[in-house]
């Protein structure tokens, strides 16, 4: 016995190769699909429509395909009342709850479309006074209602710009189209779009969300974060232990983790002056009192506490120390990470793989992003993740921060050039 249900997706199905890729997740979730419609529209920038009727071997089967391919936008064309359904224990979903994107989502409860609030990948939906909202497994109790199948739920794509390919969202990305990972992409250009982003977003009241790996401070481009800190660009700062600790490093010792002028010389017992940087904060109490004691008088994590902004570390299981303003409980770190997001409107995520990963995991699709680093693979890792919404750059981390400080800031000069250079 088959089981099939009718779909349809609009959009610039054959240019953007969406309809390849809802059809191929479809056959790799071992399903079947007919094409029974498609309107393919009479200008280059008129939007097509497909309807779809996908089949499977069992319903759970077809509801997995359902929302796998909700992705791309694709939603039932009788899309019927949402199933609610109530957790029978405390950190677990039931066996057939909704698994949500990222895309703006509304769900059909009572006769009417409701918006989910705050959008995010990879978590339920729980229902409570009328309200819909995205919730972690982690964090279910016992009788929350949950949404359950793919019923009575519809994903929206962002509305696009088709003549400059891009999202209205997205401002000043519209005009990147060269391939989102390739090293040989024109530096400045992309620079200068982030910049653009950065500025309009500024702009319009929102905040610039910066995540940021250690390579951030061990390739010399601090003084480029204080600049850019100081100008008021940078909002909300995720990172984890390494970031802050080689930053308060630096700030005490002048070189992080034992690193010498050049990358190449190394400081004789360097991991012995970074416990030591570690222990001084930990003795302040934290980063923001180690300010107010002037124990800590520079650096990127000074400049955050002075501009009073918001900074979310979260560790790992090889941190040394940590220092004390780092969340050792994972879950607790995501809930931090979660509740800085409000009123970001760009994202800028360099030189993390694993922190950029988990931040692209809870944004919104709504919000733009660009992924830096100099791995190629890196890139793609992260981009791959949030295709709608980013914008890989493949750069040396200390070049593009010293590049992007300089357009974004009038006076910056370099005290010192960025170890990224490459001197030796």
């Amino acid at each position: 016995m088959r089981f099939h249900e009718k779909v349809e997706v609009h959009g610039h199905l054959m240019d953007s190769g969406v309809l390849a890729r809802v059809l191929d997740d479809v056959l790799d979730y071992g399903g079947d699909y007919r094409v029974d419609r498609i309107d393919l529209g009479r200008t280059h920038d008129d939007e097509s429509h497909a309807v779809i009727t996908v089949g499977a071997d069992s319903m759970e089967l077809l509801n997995r395909i359902l929302m796998r391919i909700q992705v791309h936008g694709v939603n039932r064309v009788d899309p019927g009342e949402a199933v609610l359904r109530p957790a029978d224990r405390d950190g677990v979903f039931p066996p057939d709850f909704y698994a949500t994107t990222n895309l703006e989502t509304v769900v059909h409860i009572d006769g009417q479309w409701v918006p989910v609030e705050h959008p995010e990948m990879d978590c339920g939906l729980v229902v409570s006074g009328g309200r819909v909202r995205t919730i972690p497994v982690a964090d279910v109790r016992a009788g929350d209602m949950i949404v359950c199948g793919s019923t009575g739920v519809k994903t929206v794509l962002p509305i696009s710009d088709h003549s400059t390919h891009s999202t209205r969202s997205y401002g000043t990305f519209g005009s990147m189209t060269l391939p989102p990972v390739d090293a040989a992409q024109p530096q400045a250009l992309l620079v200068r779009a982030i910049a653009r982003q950065i500025r309009e977003v500024k702009a319009e009241g929102q905040t610039v969300l910066w995540v940021l790996g250690p390579s951030v401070v061990s390739a010399g481009a601090s003084a480029a974060m204080v600049a850019l800190v100081e100008a008021g660009f940078v909002d909300v700062l995720f990172a984890g232990n390494a970031l802050a600790t080689l930053d308060v490093e630096q700030a005490l010792y002048g070189t992080p983790l034992g690193v010498g002028p050049l990358r190449s010389r190394r400081v004789q017992r360097g991991n012995e002056q970074h416990i030591r940087a570690i222990n001084t904060i930990r003795r302040a109490g934290s980063l923001r009192a180690a300010v107010e004691q002037g124990v800590l008088t520079q650096g990127i994590m000074h400049a955050m506490v002075k501009a009073n902004k918001t900074f979310v570390l979260v560790g790992s299981v090889r941190d040394e120390g940590p220092l004390p303003d780092v969340h050792t409980d994972v879950l607790a770190g995501q809930r931090a990470m979660r509740a800085a997001l409000r009123g970001v409107g760009f994202a800028l995520m360099i030189a993390t793989a694993l922190h950029s990963v988990a931040t692209g995991n809870i944004l919104p699709a709504s919000v733009p992003l660009a992924a830096v680093d100099m791995n190629p693979t890196t890139v793609a890792a992260i981009t791959d993740r949030a295709a709608a919404q980013a914008l890989g750059v493949v750069a040396d981390t200390g070049l593009f921060l010293e590049y992007l400080a300089k357009e974004l800031v009038a006076d910056y000069q370099p005290a010192d050039p960025p170890l990224g250079l490459g001197l030796e």
